[in-house]
């Protein structure tokens, strides 16, 4: 099949043989369809550029390009705010590779025919693209051919393909369903390779959930600046959805007026937690610990206690471990999942919790919570003040946030999910 680079250039004429001028964009559409349609050809002539419907193209794919109508009844395409100029638009411009999960170049567009009309069908962005762009093949054909063999082809499906660059704010496929189906680990990724622009752009075609998560994959500066050109309500809206503690990072590295405008725009109880961890230093265990944590009565029996999580638990940042209070928060015990699901429906829970309790306190630093997460092997230390109330926990990959750079601690399984 041609591609795009190969067939500009080429001489465009109609049904008798006369001159119109030649190819230099192909106008395509892609709504409500998986891949683009070509729906016109841009010809340049002596007196301007002029849009030619492909209706009236007789065969694209040839050394010349025909018309099938006579210049005098040729008819003009008027563009839409949703077409594609492949070349201008397209050629040259960073993609969102869904399927390999990560940020690319088109070097070239392969075109198919189905069922007389033309179609974008796959996208090249290796080396094979580059020498047939600079007009490699067509001046020195057989060495060419050589070189185009020996480099990777580089091609992906356009249906695998998002849009990310344009002159002017996307337009096209926002938001996008196949990018709120990546894992947030992988956006992530793919938003470290974007500038702030295309960045913020990208966050925009996501649902408030989603962006929350991909959010929290990120480093909090690298965050700031990624939401500095949304809106404060969806900000709020975002902050809502994080874990207090990654919120709070967030709203840490934002100018101090600005956080207290999305604080103020917050849900009270959301806004709550978030400022509660604003008061510790950054690198304290109240700095860095989660609120959201399970705490259950001491005079529950297990069955109970499995009811109780089942009602309240969702909101939760770990369930793994399960602490056990009594009415005025302090700390009484532990238990683990595992420890609740084997026990005797019956049993209660103050005859298998464990009463030698490992915590560290609202002041002890980073380095204390991973050394004491590291030397008993716990996936989260709860927090708790002198009097031994709980005020949050503190899990094993926040805590090693100071020990393992975060591009490797957030590649860690988190097994306390």
């Amino acid at each position: 099949m041609p591609f795009v680079s190969e067939l500009m250039g080429r001489k465009v004429t109609d049904i008798d043989g006369n001159t119109i001028g030649t190819l230099v964009d192909l106008i395509a559409t892609q709504v409500n369809i998986p891949i683009p349609k070509i729906i016109a050809i841009k010809v340049k002539r002596s007196n301007g550029n002029v849009n030619i419907p492909a209706t009236d193209v007789a065969a694209l794919f040839a050394p010349i390009i025909p018309l099938n109508q006579h210049q005098g009844n040729l008819s003009v395409y008027e563009e839409q705010n949703d077409d594609l100029n492949l070349v201008e638009d397209v050629l040259d411009k960073q993609i969102i590779d869904t399927n390999g999960v990560r940020v690319v170049r088109v070097n070239d567009l392969e075109i198919t025919r189905v069922n007389g009309e033309f179609y974008v069908s796959n996208v090249d962005i290796g080396g094979a693209g580059l020498l047939r762009r600079l007009g490699f093949k067509r001046s020195t054909p057989s060495v060419a051919d050589k070189a185009v063999g020996a480099l990777p082809s580089g091609m992906i499906s356009w249906e695998d393909v998002e849009l990310i660059t344009h002159d002017e704010p996307m337009r096209l496929k926002v938001p996008s369903d196949k990018l709120s189906v990546l894992h947030p680990a992988d956006l992530a990724e793919i938003l470290s390779d974007l500038n702030r622009q295309e960045g913020s752009k990208l966050l925009e075609s996501l649902d408030d959930e989603t962006l929350a998560d991909t959010l929290e994959e990120v480093e909090p500066d690298f965050q700031a600046s990624l939401v500095e050109q949304l809106p404060n309500e969806r900000i709020a809206d975002v902050l809502e959805e994080m874990s207090p503690d990654e919120a709070a990072d967030l709203l840490a590295e934002l100018p101090e007026d600005r956080s207290e405008q999305l604080l103020n725009l917050m849900e009270k109880d959301e806004a709550e937690d978030v400022r509660k961890l604003l008061t510790f230093p950054e690198e304290s265990a109240g700095g860095i610990m989660n609120t959201e944590f399970v705490t259950l009565p001491v005079d529950l029996t297990a069955g109970q206690a499995i009811t109780r999580i089942r009602e309240t638990a969702n909101e939760a940042e770990t369930i793994y471990y399960l602490y056990v209070t009594d009415e005025a928060d302090h700390l009484l015990g532990v238990f683990s999942l595992r420890q609740l699901v084997l026990a005797n429906p019956k049993a209660h829970i103050k005859d298998f919790m464990e009463t030698h309790l490992i915590t560290v306190e609202l002041t002890d630093d980073q380095n204390h919570c991973a050394q004491i997460i590291s030397k008993y092997n716990l996936l989260a230390v709860p927090v708790v003040d002198k009097n031994n109330v709980i005020h949050g926990i503190v899990t094993a990959d926040d805590a090693l946030d100071k020990i393992i750079p975060t591009a490797w601690k957030k590649r860690l399984p988190k097994l306390y999910h």
